[in-house]
């Protein structure tokens, strides 16, 4: 897996590079950068846009009101097609696609948020798909309009892909968000911009990618200034447990998708037959696999109730955790080694779907090692909901990474 990971290493380390500028350059079509890397100008987003986005359209989707810094500069949104390879498969490659979003203000050089996206139903409702993405929407009204880069990658399954969904496949996870920030570095480049600080930030399974790649990251000695997460399974096993074994009054109703998605998912990636099947009801079985295909189905034919949609013995904790799909979902977690960069995790109260504990999770374990680590810090939101704890973190995430982007 590093092997796969060296050159993208180099290009990463290259933090004050420029080239000439280019950003000029006529936008006709698709601009090939090197073999596997190209990118393409879908649209400007102006200020008027970018301040509806953040006074309107956000505080709708999260259903509550929340004050954002208004934006000053334009935004141009490029999707960029890039070359990666499905670690768990013996680095097979493939290709996939992701956003940058540059801010239309003076200057060559700009500080870098790579934003991880959460859990969403439809292919396109991703980063490079900016229109059909409100959790994307925000972060480049927010950022972006205010003069940082940001930048997200679709995963692996998403976007123009044609792989099957790579849903909390740690490994690939991993793979399409590094490779996505060497190939954004690549873009910037030939655009005659250059990316400086970099900064990671992610929402609900984006959570989850973001302390995956901040692992990855820093495993490789990339530097990172900050990493924020908001809502974020960082430990999936102890996160799904808690919907079979000690279920909550406020449990969300579309937890049971979790279970399809993972399920078929690991399936795919990991290549276990027949995984999706062992867990998942013979009544429900192909309304899942085609829900997780996204192939048209009812979407309120998917059962609300676990015990409808799992399989009775996956009630029993033990059993749970001896099968072979509980063995999988243990070995996503992204929080256990000793963590360098700034770390806040942010979580809501009245989260439908992550707890307070599991919102504290990476903080508690940091600091029960020896005299602590406080590198990492949970914060709490108030009594938001799973989108609230999203909308509310996020100009808290601004004002942070502001003054650490500062010389």
């Amino acid at each position: 897996m590093l092997s796969s990971f060296r050159p993208l290493l180099a290009v990463l380390c290259l933090m004050g590079f420029t080239l000439a500028p280019a950003a000029g350059r006529a936008q006709d079509g698709p601009v090939q950068v090197s073999s596997g890397l190209q990118y393409e100008l879908l649209q400007r987003w102006d200020v008027d846009k970018l301040n509806h986005i953040l006074q309107v359209d956000t505080p709708a989707f999260a259903g509550i009101p929340v004050t954002y810094t208004a934006a000053r500069s334009a935004v141009k949104l490029y999707r960029v097609t890039y070359s990666s390879v499905i670690p768990e498969q013996n680095n097979r490659p493939i290709v996939a696609t992701g956003l940058v979003a540059v801010p239309e203000t003076q200057g060559t050089a700009f500080p870098v948020v790579s934003y991880q996206h959460g859990t969403v139903y439809g292919r396109q409702e991703v980063p490079s798909f900016p229109d059909q993405s409100p959790e994307t929407a925000l972060m480049i009204a927010q950022f972006a309009g205010q003069g940082y880069v940001v930048i997200g990658a679709d995963y692996f399954g998403m976007g123009t892909s044609q792989e099957p969904e790579g849903y909390m496949v740690k490994g690939s996870h991993q793979q399409a968000t590094a490779d996505m920030i060497a190939a954004s570095r690549a873009v910037l480049a030939h655009l005659g911009l250059n990316g400086t600080k970099l900064f990671l930030a992610g929402w609900s399974q984006g959570g989850f990618v973001t302390m995956a790649l901040l692992e990855r990251l820093e495993g490789a000695g990339v530097p990172v200034a900050a990493a924020a997460t908001a809502s974020a399974p960082l430990d999936v096993f102890a996160t799904l447990n808690g919907f079979l074994s000690f279920p909550r009054p406020n449990d969300a109703s579309w937890v049971s998708t979790l279970f399809i998605l993972s399920s078929f998912s690991f399936e795919n990636y990991y290549q276990v037959p027949g995984l999706a099947r062992s867990l998942l009801s013979d009544e429900y079985y192909d309304l899942a696999r085609r829900a997780y295909e996204r192939q048209p189905i009812n979407p309120q034919d998917v059962p609300t109730d676990l015990r409808k949609l799992i399989r009775a013995p996956y009630f029993d904790a033990q059993f749970f955790a001896a099968s072979a799909y509980g063995r999988l979902v243990a070995s996503a977690q992204a929080y256990r080694w000793i963590i360098r960069s700034p770390v806040r995790n942010y979580y809501g109260e009245s989260d439908e779907a992550i707890t307070a504990g599991i919102g504290r999770l990476a903080m508690t374990y940091q600091q029960a090692i020896g005299s602590g680590n406080t590198a990492v810090q949970a914060v709490s939101t108030g009594p938001t909901s799973h989108r609230g704890t999203f909308a509310q973190a996020v100009p808290s995430w601004k004002e942070w990474f502001d003054g650490l982007s500062r010389p």
